[in-house]
């Protein structure tokens, strides 16, 4: 076996463990309804045999009132078989499901930041959602059945041997025909169930974008191409189904037929049989059909199974693959403290072949103190925050957090230092206070701490910590949400926050308040990127940085950098 097979192999066992683990006991019961299911089936077919014999005067070797007593024992193994597996199987079914998710999500959680913005999210969303229920309905659900199949198999040629070898060797030589039937369209299955799992994925990718761009469809009037275009997307994911559909359709209702034509074989066989000599009774013609129901069934569906196994084996792996995909080796931890300062040295950076975003960019940022990047759009500002957040790696130069270069520093210990305010405050549809403690507990003084550290004191005066916040904050105002995302860093206490943008969109006065709040943080290295150059703002940064296609062209105070009258002072007096 290569390595690589050995790989995806190994993968693949973490995630199929999950289906079983503590679930041990449900699967077993699952499995006992199964056994009980082919005690059923044999002894309703035994029962059929004697029956028939009794009734034709062929022989039997039980009465009448044995027969009913035999009956009404059947029909106690019904109801039982019924209760096990009405209890088992949704369980077993609901756990597995459950566990594979939840480890799942936690692999994708363990992700590094770079790697996962680089990746398409519709691929966690298909493969956690249309992927998982094909995974649940075609594999784990069939599996009781297969095994079921698989026993009662077994059961029906023993039982076939027992009564007429013969007619048993006939039997076989027709069961071939279902199998035949299978094997060459079941192969097929594995391919189609692929497609849909792809077309899913695209048009959950659709959706995505239309709902996240719905105010720029609205704002340019574009409704129709945005329809068009999730049209399409829903379009081609519904032929895969109907596709995938059509094919087990055909296979089903060939096997179903070729079934058929195997059972009218063996009644025809055994009726000539009867008729030679060869000791077939009524009853033996009744239960060979009866028993080659079941032998047909299973042999009709074997292909069917494997072609889902195998299919359903795909999907884990591709879900197992994109979550071991560029995974960064660990590196080593750094204390959770700030100390000197943060150091770039001759820092470049480009995104793919693209020309460089940074260029030689050389600095150093006190511990605990405050500083402002400026510059005009594209001049590479929120690529540099991204940059002290690791969200890469691939730069040339260095970055040193006292003296430790990024790229051999853990990410856990580095969010541990670091924390980040965006433009874009994501928030959960919970409260309040909710998504200020990220859903973890702190004690009601740290919790106060930070509220009034970020100005949110009135907030919670009016409508509680509570309130609900809405789907990504949409029952807040956008200083509000900026206000929750400072508190939460405050919580945390890192000693360095880094804020991209976090005033953009917000108006003069609310900018004013959040900017301030941030200036207002003490015993913090605080870096901003900022469009709005307030001159009382500015003046509070211990230092600006003046960016231009990637390079500082310059950098100091606020009064410092506006009697050089250079660049900066340039950006100032047009924002003005």
């Amino acid at each position: 076996m290569k390595t690589t097979d050995r790989s995806i192999l190994a993968r693949r066992r973490q995630f199929t463990r999950q289906f079983y683990r503590g679930n041990h006991l449900n699967f077993a019961l699952g499995l006992a309804a199964s056994l009980m299911g082919v005690a059923l089936n044999l002894g309703l077919s035994w029962l059929l045999q004697q029956t028939v014999d009794l009734a034709t005067g062929a022989g039997g070797t039980l009465g009448l009132g044995q027969l009913v007593l035999f009956t009404l024992g059947l029909l106690a193994l019904l109801a039982l078989t019924g209760g096990v597996s009405a209890f088992a199987r949704p369980r077993f079914l609901s756990r597995a499901i459950a566990q594979y998710r939840e480890f799942a999500y936690e692999k994708l959680l363990g992700k590094d930041l770079s790697t996962f913005q680089s990746e398409s999210t519709a691929t966690y969303l298909s493969a956690l959602s249309n992927d998982t229920a094909a995974i649940e309905t075609t594999y784990l659900q069939k599996l009781f059945e297969f095994t079921g199949g698989a026993l009662l198999f077994a059961g029906a040629m023993a039982m076939m041997f027992w009564y007429s070898v013969p007619l048993t060797l006939v039997a076989l030589v027709l069961s071939a025909l279902p199998l035949v039937v299978s094997v060459l369209a079941g192969p097929q299955l594995a391919g189609a169930e692929t497609a849909v799992s792809q077309e899913n994925s695209r048009y959950v990718a659709a959706l995505k974008e239309g709902l996240a761009g719905f105010s720029v469809i609205k704002g340019f009037q574009a409704e129709g191409e945005a329809l068009r275009l999730f049209c399409q997307s829903s379009r081609r994911a519904q032929d895969a189904k109907r596709r995938r559909l059509r094919l087990g359709s055909i296979l089903q209702n060939l096997g179903s037929m070729a079934g058929v034509a195997a059972q009218l074989g063996v009644f025809l066989a055994g009726c000539w049989m009867a008729l030679s000599g060869w000791g077939v009774t009524p009853g033996v013609m009744v239960i060979f059909v009866n028993l080659m129901g079941a032998v047909t069934t299973f042999v009709a569906a074997l292909p069917d199974y494997l072609a889902n196994r195998t299919s359903c084996r795909a999907l884990i792996d591709r879900l197992a693959g994109a979550l071991a995909a560029h995974r960064q080796a660990e590196g080593r931890p750094i204390p959770c403290r700030l100390e000197q300062g943060i150091t770039l040295e001759h820092l470049s950076f480009g995104y793919g072949d693209g020309a460089p975003v940074l260029q030689d960019v050389s600095t150093r940022f006190a511990a605990g103190k405050s500083y402002a990047i400026v510059g005009a759009s594209g001049s590479g500002k929120s690529t540099l925050l991204r940059l002290l957040m690791s969200a890469s790696r691939d730069y040339t130069g260095s970055i040193r957090y006292d003296g430790a270069e990024l790229r051999q520093v853990s990410t856990d210990s580095l969010y541990r230092l670091v924390s980040m305010v965006e433009q874009n405050v994501f928030l959960f549809d919970s409260s309040v206070r909710e998504n200020i403690t990220m859903f973890r507990s702190f004690s009601r003084q740290e919790f106060d701490r930070a509220v009034r550290g970020a100005g949110l004191t009135p907030l919670l005066a009016a409508k509680g910590e509570d309130a609900p916040c809405g789907e990504n904050g949409c029952n807040l105002s956008g200083g509000e949400r900026q206000r929750i995302s400072i508190a939460r860093c405050l919580l945390r206490r890192t000693p360095v926050l880094l804020a991209d943008e976090v005033t953009a969109a917000l108006d003069r006065e609310t900018a004013f308040q959040v900017a301030g709040a941030i200036l207002d943080l003490q015993g913090m290295t605080r870096i901003v990127v900022t469009h709005a150059l307030d001159a009382a703002l500015l003046r509070r940064y211990d230092g600006i940085l003046a960016l231009k296609n990637g390079r500082i062209v310059e950098q100091g105070t606020f009064d410092e950098l506006m009697a050089r009258k250079g660049y900066f002072y340039s950006l100032y007096t047009v924002s003005q």
